[in-house]
């Protein structure tokens, strides 16, 4: 009874000699301060709704001209359109306190005004995505329309400091296009992988759909694109996400891997540095104090994604899931060899320090006791189909220590998982990034809380890296999250031993043991049975990881290529060369500039990339003419990849008319088609530079490896790569073991093979092109 008295934070009794109160004050300053600490947070919320509404505005305007108005009238001037004097028509008096006050509403009514006119103006103004499309090559001129848009964004949007969310009420929507160019696009994007005869079968199909209920279907997406903020997020995130009954291990999730340096090789050091600069950024966010990202300084990217990248979980559900948010928490889950634990890392109204988290770790690390029955594996349920999760967890954990145990880790800001293995980059052996790889991407099936938003990994080197959950966001959002954690762990930096910074005054608050009711049978076979789908799916993965160091971006800037087109040019090639034929190709690119927009997608498989692949493969083909359609292809990649970018993709608009296609009942031939088409090369590049922090010159090691993905169709390749500095490129190649037609080796192979030809063919060129000068 002692431990449930000592509980209770305040009781009272009513005895014959009175009242009888007793009270924890230790307890009683714990809830006064998380009082405090969400009065403080809501404040502070309604104050970075004020700076946002009025943007690019500011208060301090307000009262200047408050104070003109009142000097003018006061003045015997008169104020424009007679404001002050149909002001005190409604006031009380005319005396001199309501003589200011009409001053006041006059002031607002102008400032309103004009700030009302400035945003409107701003949002017509970042509809224009012509500057995307302006040559950047040296000697080129940009035309007088971009110049002045330019002036007149840098005018309007220069006058405040902006906060994280000052600009997505000025931020356009994303456009619907026309049916019409929707299917002359796609019927381009096709024609380079059908023979004659499919292709005008596919062409009288998409005709057929374009003239019939394509029509109907337009109307309602047009209805759609009126009402919402846009008109495919939402869809995206419920069909494409929320309603996938598939395991989010290796279907979904994505991981992330540290810096080629690695600043402490003691595990619990650098979990606390780590932890502790993850919370610094989630403040930022919660404060609005992290500033929006600029494309080219000037145009402003949607920040809607950072919402839900803190204390947030997907809940199974029988037929969907959904994303949970909460508002606020002050722990965290740590797993280690089978236990988990609660780790509050707040404490008297502050974040502790990196040498305080380090305490709390360590004690998680020498903890001794053992996992309960169940306990070790209960992660695998994340692991598994989701609709078995979504029963499992509503007959076992809605009640008792289940629910309080789930609740606490689903609550959490994020989940920590402190390995009992070795991992990470060794630069003298590049081929532990393979095993890095996987232990990120899947771990063991059971040691990664899938649902949760992301899992920090720590090897016991001190290696770390990350596995996210896809739903909430893309993966720029959780790339800025990991510079700013890298970046500000470095220069925090740790002290000689290796241990982390910081005054530890008083002892952390020690982590507590999460407890469990996990035994019995059907439970205990439950958790079995997403385990062995877990294990199944696991080692089915053939995952490898190139690091080229003969050239990088650097090479690529000299022959006035994008690094984006010259990448996915050489995947086109190494493709062709792995399998003996083209095949539909999904680079993801981002829609941002939009409010709420996600990613479109940019299909690389196209005539002209085509074009250049069956040359490199020819050999009667010049130098000359690889290299004219090598540009060409590549030319004609950026065109594709500005026009998702700007809102004119295939893919997210033919979505949405299947959507509603559903919803009508209508069944239709050609879309039938379009998403019968298998992704056999799916492609992502990993975003880096995404703030102010990264300096590659004063640290020319904090770079990472970037991150990758599962395979997206079981006959193909994921491909995820990274350009970091100027000589050095990462590849990420995921397929399927069980596929007999796919090697990630070879695939990695040819990829170094196709990089290899293209400089060959370059330096050829330069060759060539240098004797003809001198033999003039």
């Amino acid at each position: 009874m002692a431990e449930a008295h000592s509980a209770v934070a305040f009781s009272f009794a009513i005895t014959h000699d009175g009242w009888d109160v007793n009270f924890d004050r230790e307890v009683l300053y714990l809830v006064w301060e998380s009082g405090l600490r969400s009065w403080k947070k809501r404040l502070a919320r309604f104050r970075n709704s004020v700076h946002n509404g009025v943007y690019p505005g500011h208060l301090q305007s307000l009262y200047v001209l408050w104070t003109l108005l009142v000097a003018a009238h006061f003045g015997g001037f008169n104020i424009p359109f007679g404001l002050v004097q149909k002001a005190l028509t409604i006031l009380p008096s005319n005396s001199t306190m309501w003589q200011v006050i009409a001053c006041l509403l006059a002031a607002l009514t102008m400032w309103l005004t004009v700030i009302f006119l400035m945003r409107y103006l701003l949002k017509l103004l970042l509809m224009y995505k012509g500057w995307m499309y302006e040559s950047r090559a040296p000697g080129s001129k940009i035309s007088l329309r971009t110049i002045l848009w330019v002036s007149v964004v840098k005018v309007l949007s220069g006058w405040n400091k902006p906060r994280l969310y000052s600009f997505q009420g000025s931020l356009p929507r994303l456009p619907l296009p026309s049916v019409k160019d929707t299917m002359k696009r796609y019927l381009l994007s096709v024609r380079p992988l059908l023979d004659d005869d499919n292709f005008k079968r596919v062409e009288r199909l998409a005709k057929e759909f374009e003239e019939t209920i394509a029509v109907k279907l337009q109307r309602y997406l047009v209805l759609k694109s009126w009402w919402s903020s846009n008109y495919v997020s939402d869809w995206w995130e419920e069909y494409v996400y929320l309603r996938g009954r598939s395991p989010l291990m290796v279907n979904s999730n994505f991981y992330g891997t540290d810096t080629l340096m690695r600043p402490t090789s003691i595990q619990a050091a650098r979990a606390g540095t780590i932890i502790h600069f993850c919370l610094r950024f989630r403040r930022l966010i919660e404060r609005q104090e992290l500033e929006p990202i600029m494309l080219q300084n000037m145009v402003p990217l949607c920040s809607w994604q950072y919402e839900r990248l803190f204390n947030t979980v997907r809940v199974p559900g029988v037929e969907t899931d959904k994303i949970v948010h909460y508002q606020d928490s002050t722990h965290i889950t740590v797993y280690h060899k089978g236990k988990y634990f609660k780790v509050i890392v707040y404490s008297r109204g502050r974040l502790l320090n990196p040498a305080e988290i380090q305490i709390q770790i360590q004690q998680i690390l020498d903890d001794k006791t053992e996992p309960a029955v169940g306990e070790e594996k209960v992660a695998a349920l994340t692991a598994g189909e989701r609709s078995h999760w979504a029963h499992v967890r509503q007959t076992n954990f809605n009640r008792g220590h289940n629910r309080t145990s789930l609740h606490c880790i689903e609550r959490a800001a994020f989940n920590v998982c402190l390995d009992d293995k070795e991992y990470g980059f060794d630069e003298n052996d590049p081929s532990t990034l393979d095993e890095y790889g996987h232990v990120l991407l899947h771990g063991k099936g059971h040691d990664r809380w899938f649902d949760k938003s992301f899992n920090l990994c720590f090897s016991t080197n001190g290696a770390v890296g990350f596995n996210t959950e896809h739903t909430w966001a893309d993966a720029p959002v959780m790339g800025h999250l990991w510079e700013f954690v890298i970046l500000s762990e470095l220069q925090y930096g740790y002290a000689e031993d290796g241990n982390a910074h910081g005054p530890v005054d008083v002892p952390p608050p020690a982590a507590s043991r999460l407890q469990w009711e996990l035994a019995n049978d059907e439970l205990m076979n439950s958790i079995d049975l997403s385990y062995n789908v877990a294990q199944k799916l696991l080692n089915d993965v053939d995952l490898k990881i190139l690091m080229f160091t003969k050239y990088g971006k650097g090479f690529m800037k000299g022959l006035r290529v994008s690094p984006d087109a010259f990448i996915q040019m050489i995947l086109q090639l190494s493709y062709y060369r792995d399998a003996g034929h083209f095949c539909l190709t999904y680079e993801a690119s981002m829609t941002r500039l939009f409010r709420e927009g996600r990613t479109e997608t940019v299909r690389s498989c196209t005539i002209e990339s085509c074009k250049w692949v069956k040359a490199m493969e020819d050999p009667n083909s010049t130098i000359e003419d690889r290299l004219e359609l090598f540009l060409k292809a590549s030319q004609r990649h950026q065109l594709g990849y500005q026009d998702a970018m700007a809102g004119r993709g295939i893919d997210r608009h033919l979505f949405c008319l299947y959507v509603v296609s559903k919803y009508l009942e209508l069944d239709s031939p050609f879309l039938q088609e379009v998403f019968n088409e298998p992704w056999r090369l799916s492609t992502s590049q990993t975003p880096y530079g995404q703030t102010s922090l990264m300096d590659l010159k004063k640290y020319p090691k904090c770079v990472g490896a970037g991150g990758g993905f599962g395979p997206v169709a079981d006959d193909g390749y994921g491909v995820s790569y990274i350009i970091v500095g100027e000589d050095m490129l990462f590849f990420h190649v995921s397929s399927k073991k069980s596929c007999p037609v796919t090697s990630s080796s070879n695939f990695v192979k040819q990829i170094e093979r196709s990089l290899n030809d293209v400089e060959a063919l370059f330096n050829e060129y330069k060759k060539i092109k240098g004797t003809s000068s001198n033999s003039k």
